[in-house]
C-alpha cells in the first residue's frame, strides 16, 4: 500500500493541482482546514503533510506546532505564497525545517524537500 500524504489547502483548485502531482506516489487526502486534518490524524499517520501557511481558522503554523511533536516521523512542509525573509525567520524560530514558496517550481521544490534534496526551497 502506498504511503499517505495529506494536503491542507483552503484553495480547492490548488489542492487538486497538488493532489494530481502526487497521486501516483501516495495515497493523497486533501483538507480545506487545519481542524479537518487534525480529525483525520487520529485515524491515519501520513508520511508527509503539505500545509498552507494561510488557512481559515487555525493557521498552518499553528497546525504545524500541534502536529510535529505528535508525529516525529512525519515530514511536515509549510507552503506560502509569500517569499519573505522575516516570515522564513519566524518559521525557523518555530522549528519549521521545510518551507516551500508557491511559485512556478512548487512541485519540483516539494518533491525535492520530500526526498530531502533541499531544505528551505524558496
Amino acid at each position: 500500500m502506498a504511503s499517505s500524504l495529506f494536503i491542507v489547502e483552503d484553495d480547492e483548485i490548488y489542492a487538486q493541482f497538488l493532489k494530481a502531482n502526487f497521486k501516483n506516489e501516495y495515497k493523497v487526502s486533501t483538507f480545506t482546514t487545519a481542524e479537518e486534518c487534525l480529525e483525520s490524524l487520529s485515524e491515519i499517520t501520513p508520511e508527509v503533510i503539505i500545509l498552507d501557511y494561510n488557512l481559515p481558522g487555525m493557521s498552518g503554523i499553528e497546525l504545524y506546532e500541534q502536529v510535529k511533536p505528535m508525529f516525529d516521523n512525519t515530514k511536515v512542509i509549510v507552503l506560502s505564497s509569500i517569499d519573505d525573509g522575516a516570515q522564513v525567520l519566524e518559521f525557523i524560530k518555530k522549528g519549521v525545517n521545510d518551507y516551500v514558496v508557491k511559485d512556478d517550481n512548487v512541485i519540483t521544490s516539494l518533491k525535492n524537500v520530500i526526498e530531502e534534496k533541499d531544505r528551505f526551497s524558496y
